[in-house]
């Protein structure tokens, strides 16, 4: 039976994890980059005019 101390490092996990971290922030810089431009070359529509009064008409009918 094996009665030493195991260790194990964590040196590699932490880098994976900064690593993937920056990747991250690099994609979202990226894709709010995107949505910038988007909005600055989006075009100013005029204002729809209000729609013209509707007249309904409501037909009773007769109970028999």
């Amino acid at each position: 039976m094996n009665k030493e101390q195991l260790e194990m490092g964590l040196g590699n996990a932490r880098n994976r994890c900064r690593r993937q971290g920056q990747q991250r922030q690099k994609r979202a810089q990226w894709w709010f980059q995107q949505m910038r431009m988007l909005v600055n070359s989006a075009m100013d529509w005029k204002p729809v005019p209000p729609a013209r009064p509707e007249q309904t008409y409501l037909t009773l009918s007769r109970g028999k």
